[in-house]
C-alpha cells in the first residue's frame, strides 16, 4: 500500500507541471487572441465601414461584460492554434488608411487581403513586421505614394497584390530579394522609372503585370531568367527599344502582353518556339519587318492582335495551321499581297481585321469557311474582283466592311442569308447594277452605307432602304428615288432615242395590267383551296386550332375583338410612321388606344417561308409572360393572332431600349452611374425571379441590352420572351440555337444545351456593357485572359462619356464587375447562379427584391 501511494505521488509530481505548462499555454494564446482583437478594433474605429458590411454584425466585444474576445470567429478572420493567420477583408467597403493599422500585432500572419475597399495613403513600412507573410493584396484601392523598401523583407511572400491603386516612383530592387514570389501585380499606378534588372532574380515568377504605369527604359533581357512564367503584361508603358530575343526562351507563357508601348525593330522568329502561347498582344507600337512564318507553330493561339504597327510584306500561310484562332488583327500596317486563303481552314475564327493595309487580288472564297466569323473589316486595302458568294454563308456574320477597295461586279442578291448582320460598309468601290430589295428584309441591319460606287436605277421601296438618307446613297450617279439629293425616278425608262418605242410603254403596260390582276387572282384562289385542304388534312392544324382556342380563354378579360379594331386603326394598319423598334421576329409600333393608353404593339413577321417559326415564337412569349408578374419584366396586356397578324400588347415604356440609350452620346450621358447601377440590379432581380421563383424555371436565351428597356425613371424592364424556354426536369432541354451573337453562352451556341446558367452568361455581358457604354466584344476575352487569376482593372472599363465614379460608386461598380467576370466563365459550372448574384448584391448593397410570385405551367 506504501508502494502504491508512493507511485501515485510521484504520478501527480510529474503531471502536475504537465498541466501548469498547458494553462499557461492557454492563458498565452488566450491573451494573445485578446490582444489581437482589440488592436483590430482599435483599427476598425480608425476608419469608416458600410453599414452593411457583415463586420459590424461580427466584430463586437463578447456578451455578459466577459473579459476575453475571440476574433477567431469574426468574419474575415482565420486562427490557427488561438493566433490569427489569415486577414480576408476584400469588398468590406472600409474607407481609412492603413496607418492605424497593427502590423507588430500578427507575427504569425500568413495572408493579408484588403483588396477592393477604398483605402487611401501610403503603404507603412511597419508591414515589414508581418515576416510570415506568404499572400499581400492591397489591389483595387486609392493607396498613394512609393513601394516601401521594407516589403523586400517579406522573403516568405509568394503573391504580391498592389495593382489598380495611386502609387508612384519607381519599383524598388528590393523585390528582387522575393525569392519565393510567384505572382507580382502592380498594375494601373503611377509608377515610374526602369523595370528593375533584380526581378531576374525571381526565378519561381509564373505572372507578372506590370501594365498600364509609366515605366521607361527598355525591357531587361533578366526577364529570360523568368523561365516559370505564363503571363507577363507590360502593356501601356512608355518603354522602348526593341523585342527582347530573350522572350523566347519563356516556354510555358500564354498570354504575351506588350501593347501600346514604344517597341521598335522585328517580331523575333523566336517567339514560334512559345508553343503554350494562347494571347499574344502586340499592337500599337513601332514594330516593323515582316511577320514570321514561326508564329504559324504556335498551334495554341487563339488571339492575335498585331494591329497598328509599321509590318510589312505578306502575311504568311502558315497562319492557316492555327485552327484555335478566335481572333486576327492585323489592321493599321503595311501589308501587301494576297489574304492567305488559308484563312479559311480557321473554323473557330470569330474576328478577322485585314483594314488599313495594301492588300490586292481578290477577296478569298475560303473565308466563307469560318462559320462563326462575327466580324471581318477588310476596308481600305485594294482588293478587286467580285464579292464572294461564299461570304453569304457566314450566318453569324454582324459587321462586315469591304470599303475602300476595288470590287466590281453586283451586290449579291442572297446577302439576304447574312440573318445576323447589323454593319454593313460597301462604299466607295466600282460596284454595279442595283440595291437588293432584300435589304429590307435583314431584321438587325442597323446600318447599310452604299455610297461612291456606280450603282444605278430606282432605289427600292422598304422602310428599310428609304431610311438610308443620302450620305449612305450619294456618288452614285445614276441612282433615284425619292431621297433629298437623288434625282426623281420617272416613269419612262430613260433611251437614247426618241422614238415611238419609249412613247408606247405606258400604254402597254395598262392593257397588260388588267390581265395580269386576273391570273393573279386566279393564282391566289388555286393556292387557297390547296392550304384549306393540307389543313384539314394536317392534325397540327387541329392541335393549333385547339391552342388558339385555349389562348382565346385566357385572354376573355378584355374584348380582343375590339382591342384589334383600335391597334389597326391607331397604327393605320401597322404604318411605319408607327414603328419604333425591329428585332429578329417583329417589329414593334407605338399605339395609343382609347381602352388602354399608350401601348407596345409587337407585331410578329408573317413570311410564307417562316410563318411556322414565327408562330412558335409567339406562342413561347405568350406562355411565358402570361403568369410572370415582376417589376422589372415587361407587363403584358394582351394578344392577338388570326389570319392577318399575329401581336402581342405590352405596356408601353416610353424611354426605350437600353441600347438605343447607349448608343447616342447625349442619352448616354443621362445615364449616370447610379442608373446604371441600378438597370443592373434590376436585371438581375428579373433574371433571378425567372430562374428560381417559377414553378417550372424560364429562361430568357436572348439577355441582351436591345431587351432591356427603361422607364421614366430608368428602371429596367425585361422584354422580349420569343426565345424563352420552359425547363422541365425530364427533359434533355436542348434547342436549336437562339439569342443575339455575342451574348450567347458558350455551351449553349456549341452543345444546345439549355439551362439557367446561359442567361447568366448574358448577364455578364450585359453588365460589362452597361459599366463600359458599349458591347465589349473581343475585350471579353483580353481581359479574361490577362486577368485569369486577377482581378480586372475597372477604370480600364468605364464609360469615358461619364464623369469618373465617387468612392462609394466606384465601390459597386467593382464588385458589379467582378460578378460579371464570374458570370463569364467558360465552365457554367463556374458561374454563379442569379440567387447567387441577388444574394452577394443583398449583402453588399442592401438592395432588396420584392416578395416573389410564382409562375404557374
Amino acid at each position: 500500500m506504501a508502494k502504491s501511494s508512493f507511485h501515485k505521488s510521484l504520478s501527480l509530481v510529474f503531471v502536475f507541471p504537465f498541466f501548469v505548462l498547458l494553462h499557461d499555454s492557454l492563458c498565452v494564446a488566450s491573451s494573445k487572441s485578446n490582444e489581437q482583437a482589440e488592436a483590430l478594433l482599435k483599427w476598425t474605429a480608425s476608419v469608416q465601414i458600410k453599414n452593411q458590411s457583415s463586420l459590424t454584425n461580427s466584430w463586437t466585444f463578447p456578451p455578459n461584460n466577459a473579459t476575453s474576445l475571440e476574433p477567431c470567429s469574426w468574419d474575415g478572420i482565420y486562427c490557427e492554434d488561438g493566433s490569427v493567420s489569415r486577414i480576408s477583408l476584400a469588398y468590406s467597403g472600409i474607407f481609412g488608411t492603413l496607418h492605424e493599422f497593427p502590423f507588430s500585432s500578427f507575427h504569425n500572419l500568413t495572408q493579408l487581403d484588403l483588396s477592393s475597399n477604398v483605402l487611401y495613403g501610403s503603404i507603412p513600412p511597419q508591414i515589414s513586421h508581418l515576416t510570415k507573410l506568404i499572400y499581400l493584396d492591397l489591389s483595387n484601392n486609392q493607396l498613394s505614394g512609393n513601394i516601401p523598401a521594407e516589403i523586400g523583407l517579406l522573403i516568405h511572400l509568394e503573391v504580391l497584390r498592389l495593382g489598380n491603386n495611386q502609387l508612384k516612383g519607381s519599383i524598388t530592387q528590393e523585390i528582387g530579394k522575393l525569392r519565393s514570389l510567384n505572382k507580382l501585380s502592380l498594375y494601373s499606378n503611377n509608377l515610374t522609372g526602369p523595370i528593375p534588372t533584380s526581378l531576374g532574380n525571381l526565378t519561381n515568377m509564373t505572372y507578372l503585370d506590370l501594365c498600364n504605369n509609366l515605366l521607361t527604359g527598355s525591357i531587361p533581357s533578366t526577364v529570360g531568367k523568368l523561365k516559370k512564367l505564363t503571363m507577363i503584361s507590360l502593356s501601356k508603358n512608355p518603354i522602348s527599344g526593341s523585342f527582347p530575343r530573350e522572350m523566347g526562351d519563356l516556354k510555358y507563357l500564354q498570354t504575351l502582353s506588350l501593347y501600346e508601348t514604344n517597341l521598335a525593330g522585328p517580331i523575333p522568329k523566336s517567339l514560334g518556339g512559345l508553343t503554350k502561347l494562347t494571347h499574344l498582344l502586340l499592337y500599337s507600337n513601332h514594330l516593323c519587318g515582316s511577320i514570321p512564318k514561326e508564329l504559324g507553330n504556335l498551334t495554341s493561339l487563339v488571339d492575335l492582335q498585331l494591329y497598328r504597327n509599321q509590318l510589312n510584306g505578306s502575311v504568311p500561310a502558315s497562319l492557316g495551321k492555327l485552327e484555335n484562332l478566335e481572333r486576327i488583327s492585323l489592321n493599321n500596317n503595311r501589308l501587301s499581297g494576297f489574304i492567305p486563303p488559308e484563312f479559311g481552314s480557321m473554323t473557330n475564327l470569330k474576328h478577322l481585321d485585314l483594314s488599313l493595309n495594301s492588300f490586292s487580288h481578290s477577296i478569298p472564297k475560303e473565308l466563307g469557311n469560318s462559320s462563326y466569323l462575327d466580324y471581318l473589316s477588310l476596308s481600305n486595302n485594294q482588293l478587286s474582283h467580285e464579292i464572294p458568294i461564299t461570304l453569304m454563308n457566314l450566318c453569324y456574320l454582324s459587321q462586315l466592311d469591304l470599303s475602300n477597295n476595288l470590287l466590281i461586279g453586283h451586290i449579291p442578291n442572297n446577302i439576304s442569308d447574312l440573318v445576323s448582320l447589323e454593319n454593313l460598309n460597301l462604299s466607295h468601290n466600282r460596284l454595279s447594277g442595283g440595291i437588293p430589295v432584300c435589304f429590307n428584309h435583314m431584321p438587325k441591319l442597323l446600318s447599310i452605307d452604299v455610297s461612291y460606287n456606280e450603282l444605278q436605277g430606282p432605289i427600292p421601296y422598304g422602310k428599310a432602304i428609304q431610311d438610308l438618307g443620302f450620305d449612305a446613297l450619294r456618288g452614285n450617279e445614276k441612282l433615284c428615288g425619292n431621297i433629298q439629293g437623288l434625282q426623281s425616278c420617272s416613269i419612262n425608262v430613260k433611251c437614247s432615242d426618241t422614238s415611238n418605242r419609249c412613247k408606247h410603254k405606258i400604254p402597254i403596260l395598262l392593257i397588260l395590267l388588267p390581265l395580269l390582276g386576273a391570273l393573279l387572282l386566279v393564282f391566289a384562289v388555286t393556292v387557297f383551296f390547296i392550304i384549306r385542304r393540307k389543313r384539314k388534312e394536317d392534325p397540327r392544324a387541329e392541335e393549333s386550332n385547339a391552342y388558339d382556342k385555349r389562348l382565346s380563354l385566357i385572354s376573355s378579360a378584355f374584348d380582343g375583338r375590339i382591342m384589334y379594331e383600335e391597334i389597326i386603326k391607331a397604327t393605320n394598319d401597322f404604318d411605319a410612321t408607327y414603328r419604333i423598334g425591329r428585332g429578329g421576329f417583329g417589329t414593334v409600333y407605338k399605339a395609343e388606344l382609347p381602352s388602354v393608353g399608350i401601348v407596345a404593339v409587337k407585331k410578329f413577321h408573317s413570311s410564307v417561308d417562316g410563318k411556322h417559326a414565327f408562330q412558335k415564337e409567339f406562342l413561347n412569349e405568350i406562355k411565358a409572360l402570361l403568369e410572370i408578374k415582376h417589376r422589372n419584366i415587361v407587363k403584358l396586356h394582351g394578344f392577338c393572332s388570326n389570319a392577318r397578324h399575329s401581336f402581342l400588347v405590352y405596356e408601353y415604356l416610353e424611354m426605350g431600349s437600353l441600347a438605343s440609350f447607349l448608343k447616342r452620346e447625349e442619352s448616354a450621358k443621362e445615364l449616370d452611374w447610379s442608373k446604371r447601377l441600378n438597370i443592373v440590379k434590376g436585371v438581375a432581380r428579373a433574371l433571378c425571379y425567372l430562374h428560381h421563383d417559377c414553378l417550372l424555371p424560364i429562361v430568357h436565351r436572348d439577355i441582351t441590352s436591345s431587351n432591356v428597356l427603361l422607364d421614366s425613371k430608368c428602371e429596367a424592364h425585361v422584354s422580349d420572351f420569343g426565345t424563352a424556354k420552359l425547363l422541365r426536369t425530364n427533359s434533355s432541354n436542348r434547342s436549336k440555337i437562339a439569342g443575339t451573337y455575342g451574348y450567347i453562352a458558350p455551351e449553349f451556341a456549341y452543345m444546345m444545351k439549355v439551362t439557367e446558367k446561359c442567361d447568366v452568361y448574358s448577364f455578364g455581358v450585359l453588365s460589362v456593357e452597361v459599366i463600359k457604354g458599349r458591347h465589349p466584344g473581343d475585350i471579353i476575352e483580353s481581359l479574361l485572359a490577362t486577368r485569369a487569376e486577377e482581378k480586372m482593372v475597372l477604370k480600364d472599363i468605364l464609360d469615358q462619356r461619364l464623369p469618373p465614379p465617387s468612392r462609394a460608386i466606384k465601390y459597386e461598380l467593382t464588385v458589379i464587375l467582378e460578378l460579371a467576370t464570374q458570370c463569364l466563365d467558360s465552365n457554367p459550372k463556374h458561374r454563379p447562379t442569379m440567387h447567387m448574384i441577388c444574394k452577394q448584391l443583398l449583402t453588399r448593397f442592401g438592395f432588396q427584391d420584392p416578395a416573389p410570385q410564382l409562375c404557374l405551367d
